[in-house]
């Protein structure tokens, strides 16, 4: 059974699991809340992103909501 983490954030799982097969190389989130709600969701965040060698860029502040 999926843990709240691994149910929560399936997409962002899924697009992990991606990358890991070779389809993309760095992964864009609009704000640094999509990683997680809390340390250890973040920290698990970017653990998967760093298991699957993915680089990571967040939409700077101003540029947000244009």
């Amino acid at each position: 059974m999926p843990t709240a983490y691994e149910q929560k954030f399936a997409d962002f799982l899924r697009m992990c699991d991606q990358a890991k097969q070779g389809k993309l190389d760095a992964v864009i989130v609009h704000d640094p809340e999509t990683l997680g709600d809390d340390y250890k969701e973040l920290v698990e965040s970017l653990n998967r992103l760093a298991d699957a060698k993915l680089k990571l860029a967040i939409v700077p502040r101003a540029e947000r909501g244009k």
